[in-house]
């Protein structure tokens, strides 16, 4: 697989930097962190576009999502070509394998944690770990896909704590995974979407310099944090809402719309001013359809009030709270 690629480099470089973008997007994504990563020139960054357009976007695709086609196989692909890349940008440039970093966002973040704690590989440089992984909201078709162990380079995975397309309880289970293995981990996610953000940049930056100096940072990775709206499934739908002793407001939403997004920090509130008098619980109506339909949400964010069992009224749209707790026929609170 011969992969189109973009070197960014600096006249003082000294070591490789191998940046792979995410879905539906190219070469040249990745290349507006550079200053923020490497401010000092120290990398010769190679930039790869994957190998698949997607249709519809201009951009690519490192291997198939969607429809029929198992993504282990594409991925098993990329991950082999990209592991030639690394090889041969290194012998060209005349730098070590090891002194290496490999980062990667979404697609590119799976990628760059597989191929950064890849052992054993075909070609005898292959044998070689690089120095560090950076994994920027990763998307992974399976954790056994990573390899890692106590002799694997240190590696630092974000997330955003909003992302809608890959769930940021995937990342916190993915670090937790990996340093059970023994690999040296470092943790950090943000208030953000599917993206990056300067304070995640910023701890990049950090994690990089004592990467380069030769260090191995290695932290717990934090308590996942205590949802003040904890989600609800069809199998706990009735002990959780129809069954209980108080009102409970329900707040059906999905990842991909915005207005739910909007809406969730008031939910949020109202979770925490109405403790007591009423249970607040969110429904994911993409992982939970058979409720989403026996309740006919058509339209959300749909803001349901449940009392003895029943939709007693609802709400839609993202609206104030005080508009939201009077559409629900509660005393509204100032």
């Amino acid at each position: 697989m011969q992969l189109v690629t973009n070197v960014i480099s600096g006249s003082g470089a000294q070591r490789l930097l191998l940046l792979l973008h995410g879905f539906g997007a190219d070469e040249s994504d990745l290349g507006g962190i550079l200053p923020y990563l490497d401010p000092e020139g120290r990398f010769a960054a190679v930039l790869p576009r994957a190998p698949e357009r997607v249709e519809g976007t201009p951009g690519y695709s490192w291997y198939p999502m969607f429809g029929d086609t198992d993504p282990r196989a594409g991925f098993a692909d990329a991950l082999d070509a990209l592991d030639d890349l690394l090889d041969a940008s290194c012998l060209e440039r005349g730098f070590a394998r090891a002194d290496a970093v490999v980062a990667g966002f979404s697609q590119g973040g799976g990628l760059a944690l597989a191929l950064g704690l890849r052992a054993g590989a075909a070609s005898p440089a292959s044998s070689a770990y690089p120095a560090g992984v950076l994994a920027m909201s990763p998307a992974l078709p399976g954790l056994d896909l990573v390899g890692g162990d106590a002799s694997s380079p240190p590696v630092l995975v974000q997330h955003g704590t909003h992302d809608p397309l890959v769930p940021v309880q995937r990342s916190r289970d993915l670090a937790r995974e990996l340093r059970t293995r023994g690999v040296p981990l470092v943790y950090g996610e943000y208030p953000m979407e599917h993206q990056v953000a300067l304070e995640s940049l910023q701890q990049a930056k950090e994690w990089l310099d004592r990467v380069v100096a030769g260090e191995r940072p290695d932290e717990a990775v934090p308590e996942d944090p205590v949802e003040v709206v904890p989600s609800v499934t069809t199998a706990s739908w009735e002990q959780e809402v129809l069954r209980s002793d108080v009102p409970v407001i329900v707040d059906f939403w999905a990842p991909w719309c915005a207005p739910c997004r909007q809406v969730s920090p008031v939910v949020e509130q109202i979770a925490l001013m109405r403790q007591g008098a009423y249970k607040v619980v969110k429904v994911n109506i993409d992982d939970e359809p058979t409720v989403a339909q026996q309740y006919g949400v058509q339209s959300i964010p749909m803001i349901g009030l449940f009392r003895n069992g029943r939709l007693e009224r609802s709400s839609l749209g993202a609206k104030p709270r005080q508009q939201i707790e009077a559409e629900l026929g509660m005393l509204v609170i100032p």
